[in-house]
């Protein structure tokens, strides 16, 4: 079952059979903003670019690699992008990932204590009006679900209303064990650097 994950909550990455997750994806799903017309006739939809980011450090918080929608796999090929999602789901949610990064593990680089994910909002849309973005965590592919391990609601908390980027959370290695810390924390920034920053400076 999976887990709705609360700030600050830490995880192990097992499954519910007791193994460990090697291949994890996270993926995000949103929609389109929804523009009424004078009267409340005509209603369009507006494109949202939400991007996610995958930021890895070394054991001494070192910033080794940023993996994004211009730089869609790291050094060593363990983490992927999926490619930029540049609208959102227009006709409605569909059920599917717009964008997901997935972490292999097994094959990341042995230099890497920490695998940071981030969302930014591009075009600076507040995420507090953007329709059932959401967030999951699963063992499979980007077009495979095995089982989701679990989720973040955004749309549905008030605390990213008014903002345009935030840090998801924290996958760290500690005993030569990956755990998850779910920080679930808007930030201040308005651009993936910025973000870079604050992670490295506060949640690492």
């Amino acid at each position: 079952m999976a887990i709705n994950l609360q700030k600050g909550q830490r995880i192990s990455l097992e499954k519910s059979n007791g193994s460990k997750l090697q291949n994890v994806c996270v993926g995000i799903n949103w929609g389109a903003i929804e523009k009424k017309g004078f009267f409340g006739l005509g209603a369009t939809k507006e494109a949202v670019d939400l991007d996610a980011s995958c930021i890895l450090y070394d054991e001494g918080k070192k910033l080794i690699d940023v993996v994004y929608f211009g730089h869609l796999q790291s050094k060593d090929r363990a983490v992927k992008h999926s490619g930029d999602d540049l609208t959102g789901d227009m006709a409605g949610n569909d059920g599917r990932d717009n964008e997901v990064i997935t972490v292999d593990f097994a094959t990341l680089s042995p230099t890497v204590t920490y695998v940071a994910f981030v969302l930014n909002s591009f075009r600076g849309q507040d995420f507090g009006t953007i329709p059932f973005a959401s967030i999951r965590i699963y063992e499979g592919t980007p077009t495979r679900v095995n089982e989701v391990f679990a989720t973040y609601d955004i749309a549905h908390s008030k605390d990213f209303a008014g903002h345009v980027s935030m840090v998801m959370g924290v996958f760290y290695k500690k005993n030569g064990e990956w755990k998850f810390n779910a920080i679930g924390e808007p930030t201040r920034d308005r651009k993936l650097e910025e973000t870079v920053k604050t992670v490295t400076a506060t949640y690492l």
